[in-house]
């Protein structure tokens, strides 16, 4: 089981080096000719930096001037002409907002022989943000948001409307300025218009969508923020072009060359899983029983971004409550593992990426008085799998393309 254990963690920095944004944005920027004028390179999400770095080593001293606006921790050091500012995720707090301010400083006094070359990843809705309503208002959105279990598109959905950053609003704070902007998507199917909320791609939502989310799940919003959510967005820019680079695909795809160079048969099942988390790690644990009894070494490999009905007050991610959701499935099993992993290295507001449960964990968790339904019902998943040495901690890795969850198994001695 050791050795197991061992493969599983190999795995996942096998994938998540492959995913690295340094030679997808390099590969995005051939042929790109900066403007006769300025070029102002903003970059925000939590892979602001890594592409950041990327694009700085490319271009040089094309870029006079930018900022990179990325989650606490995830800077990696100064970079020529760029300023580096860290702010709040999931949850943007006054650095976002201060952050995002110098962004509009930035972009508009440009003109139309100047450029805007723009970096976006996962988590750039919390990171770049101007709100149109209060702070208040937009923080308990929000949190009622995360608290319900709504998707990133639900979520994304709302927080269009309430900002003047996001929904293609920020494009026509560039504008004269042409914006090229390269995207490294975290949602599942690359919507554009989704991802870190859109800042720089017209909004494909509409007010009726918005007021269907508040409805779904009976959210209490202010008059004001009410309003907002039945505002025009951009429908149209003339502006921007824009290039998608990663995605959820290339990581499972990365995970299962990993698994197969440790001699396992991978078979990459979806990449776009969406459900509850705790119902995915079943589903997981469900799949090691069924082939519990096989004559080779299988790996079943699923990514996307599962959510969290959050109803307790413990700490964990979706990563984690779906690692836990599995140990019961396997309980007792010798031969599998099950992992899941955040690509970003962070998973919810813990610092880990992710859980890694086997066959000894829910014995070894009960060993010490843990109940894992007991855990799982108050959102408890981190201090549960840190008992059990399950907790996958990474640090900060440059990247962020969802999710990939794991179950390997080999052959019962």
């Amino acid at each position: 089981m050791t050795d197991m254990r061992k493969e599983a963690r190999q795995v996942i920095d096998a994938a998540l080096r492959a995913v690295l944004p340094d030679n997808a944005v390099q590969r995005a920027l051939r042929g790109y000719t900066p403007p006769p004028g300025r070029l102002v390179l903003v970059a925000l999400g939590k892979a602001a930096w890594q592409m950041a770095a990327a694009a700085s080593a490319c271009l040089g001293d094309a870029i006079c001037d930018g900022i990179v606006i990325t989650k606490y921790g995830h800077a990696q050091g100064p970079l020529p002409h760029l300023r580096i500012r860290e702010a709040g995720h999931p949850m943007p707090d006054h650095n976002s907002f201060a952050a995002t301010a110098e962004a509009i400083g930035l972009v508009r006094p440009l003109t139309a022989e100047d450029g805007v070359l723009l970096l976006i990843s996962g988590g750039g809705s919390a990171l770049f943000e101007k709100p149109l309503c209060t702070p208040e208002e937009l923080t308990d959105m929000t949190a009622q948001l995360l608290r319900c279990g709504a998707d990133i598109v639900e979520i994304n959905t709302l927080r269009k409307r309430v900002s003047a950053v996001k929904g293609g609003r920020f494009a026509q704070l560039c504008a004269p300025a042409r914006v090229f902007s390269i995207v490294l998507s975290d949602i599942v199917g690359d919507p554009l218009d989704m991802i870190a909320s859109g800042p720089a791609y017209p909004d494909r939502s509409t007010a009726e969508q918005a007021r269907a989310v508040v409805q779904k799940y009976g959210l209490r919003l202010s008059p004001a923020v009410l309003d907002l959510l039945g505002r025009p967005t951009p429908g149209r820019l003339d502006n921007v072009q824009t290039q998608i680079t990663g995605s959820v695909r290339e990581l499972c795809a990365a995970a299962a060359r990993a698994c197969a160079d440790l001699g396992y048969e991978p078979r990459v099942l979806t990449a776009s899983l969406g459900c509850e988390a705790r119902e995915a790690g079943r589903f997981l644990a469900s799949i090691a029983q069924y082939h519990a009894g096989t004559a080779r070494p299988l790996a079943f490999l699923a990514g996307g971004e599962t959510v969290v009905h959050v109803t307790g007050r413990g700490r964990g991610g979706r990563n984690q409550e779906l690692a836990l959701a599995a140990a019961e499935g396997i309980a007792g099993m010798q031969n599998a593992v099950v992992f899941s992993v955040g690509s970003d290295g962070t998973d919810g507001p813990t610092d880990a990426a992710g859980g890694l449960v086997d066959g000894a964990t829910c014995a070894r968790l009960a060993a010490q008085g843990v109940r894992i339904d007991a855990a799982l019902a108050d959102n408890d998943a981190y201090p549960a799998l840190q008992k059990a040495d399950g907790l996958i901690l990474t640090g900060p890795t440059g990247t962020n393309v969802n999710d990939v969850a794991a179950v390997l198994l080999r052959p019962q001695a």
